[in-house]
Parts: structure tokens; C-alpha cells; sequence
């Protein structure tokens, strides 16, 4: 995605390290040196960008290595409002930069296409921003173009927990900006918490008669054989009509690339349906 402004950066030889995935992810689409993340084994498993070759691991977002991180010596580590507690701790080690992609209610998918922008011009190189930008942006347009004949369609985005229970995700998620991005129309209006998602009993689903239900992420084992044998998961009208897309896992927290990763996964599935 970042192709066409490769080879013309110039970043100043900056070592970054990424505490946020968020954040992570759109230094990779800026084709940023990463020196290191945080939790980089779990990162790679749903990340929709690459590393670069020796970049390090150092721990725990919440509760990263900070002897890992001061051997790793970056010029700049990337952060978000998730983990302020621990700025003070990060800021001996290097300059923290902060962007809130996050936010309870706000759209998320704007804020991380911004921020494309944004954390290139912290690095002086705001053009490059806004080309890396336009891409995505393109992307996004030509998926849009792909799925107006389910414009008139709610859709219902979620996880699945257990047998029992989902966790659908609203308007203030990755996943909803990148529904309302593509011209597909969110069925969940209802609050939100912390994963920007609602927990919920499978029941709630009753609710939506006319959705397509969109699960998000590989179901666990137990909780496809459960779900395969429940009797109200099968009498639910979107699984009676054939109406469910099963996309591979997905990142939920991270940045632009997740949100058009996310929505290209579900294009295909939905032309495939």
C-alpha cells in the first residue's frame, strides 16, 4: 500500500519502537524503520502488514521491557492513550509520540487515516503522508464500488465468544468505520465498551432479522461445535437465508491497514456468498 512512496523518504535514519499496534501498523504503512514492538508474536498473528527483519519484541503493551526497549535505542517510540500510565517510563528512553485512535463514541477509521498523515509530519515528510494516505483511500473507493448492490443490507459485525455470547462491534470501532467507509450500513447502534464492541447473548441476534452477520476472526473450536448444534443460532432468520460471512482473523486495534484488510476480506466473502 505504501509502494508508490518507497524510495523517495528520507527519514533521517529515525529507530522507531511501537508500544501501540495502532501505531505499529501505520508506521509499517509508512514503510517506517521499526526497531521494535510490543507483543510481536500475537501483532503478526492478525496484523495486516509486515515487519522488518530483526525488529524486536519488547513485551507486554501494558507492561513493556524497558530494559529490552533501552537496547534497542529508538529515536522515537510510538504510543497511544491506552497505555499513558506508562509514558513517564517510555519518555526517559526516547521522545513518546502519542496519537488517540481510540476513542469511545469517535470513529476510529477516520482518526487512523489521519494519522498516516500525522505521524509523517512529525517525521517531516508530510507529503509522503498524504500519498500513503490517498492510497488507502482509493482502496477503500474501489471496494465501495464492489458492494452497492448490498447497500440496502444492515450488517452485523461481531465476535464470537461462546455458545452464548457475541461481542458486536459499533459505529466507534475499526470495524464500523470501515462498514460505514464502504457504504454498508451497521446494524448495531447500541452502546459500546472498552473493545468498542457490545457483549451480548447470542438472543440479541433476534434483533437484526434482515442482517447479514459478519463473524470477524476464526471461531474457537468449542465454540463452533456449539454454535453448529445450537438450536437458535440455526433458527436465526440470517442463518436460515444463508446471510453469514466467516472472514480469517482480524485486528480489531490496529490502524488503516486493519481497517482495509478488514474490508477487503469482507468484499470478497460477500462477492463469493
Amino acid at each position: 500500500m505504501a509502494s508508490r512512496a518507497r524510495g523517495a523518504r528520507g527519514w533521517g535514519g529515525s529507530r522507531l519502537a511501537a508500544i501501540d499496534w495502532a501505531m505499529a501498523e501505520t508506521a509499517a504503512a509508512l514503510d517506517l524503520p521499526l526497531v521494535a514492538v510490543a507483543e510481536k508474536r500475537q501483532f503478526l498473528r492478525g496484523t495486516a502488514v509486515t515487519l522488518p527483519p530483526g525488529c524486536a519484541d519488547v513485551g507486554l503493551r501494558g507492561s513493556p521491557n524497558l530494559e529490552a526497549l533501552s537496547l534497542v535505542a529508538p529515536d522515537l517510540i510510538l504510543s497511544s492513550n491506552f497505555y499513558s500510565f506508562v509514558e513517564p517510563q517510555l519518555g526517559r528512553i526516547a521522545p513518546v509520540f502519542t496519537q488517540n485512535m481510540f476513542i469511545p463514541t469517535v470513529p476510529a477509521l477516520p482518526k487512523a487515516l489521519s494519522g498516516l498523515e500525522t505521524l509523517a509530519i512529525q517525521l517531516d515528510q508530510g507529503e509522503v503522508g498524504h500519498l500513503v494516505r490517498q492510497d488507502f483511500e482509493t482502496a477503500f473507493d474501489a471496494l465501495r464500488a464492489r458492494v452497492t448492490s448490498f447497500a440496502a443490507r444492515p450488517f452485523v459485525v461481531m465476535t464470537v465468544g461462546d455458545a452464548r455470547h457475541v461481542q458486536i462491534y459499533g459505529s466507534d470501532s475499526l470495524y464500523g468505520g470501515a462498514l460505514r467507509r464502504i457504504g454498508l450500513t451497521n446494524a448495531w447502534d447500541g452502546d459500546t465498551e472498552f473493545g468498542f464492541n457490545a457483549p451480548v447473548p447470542l438472543s440479541r441476534l433476534i434483533d437484526f432479522p434482515q442482517a447479514h452477520l459478519v463473524i470477524a476472526g476464526a471461531l474457537p473450536v468449542t465454540a463452533r461445535r456449539a454454535i453448529g448444534q445450537s438450536a437458535l443460532w440455526s433458527a436465526l432468520p440470517p442463518v436460515r437465508a444463508g446471510r453469514v460471512s466467516y472472514l480469517p482473523d482480524q485486528m480489531p486495534f490496529g490502524g488503516a491497514p486493519s481497517g482495509l484488510r478488514f474490508a477487503s476480506h469482507l468484499v470478497t466473502a460477500l462477492e463469493a456468498a
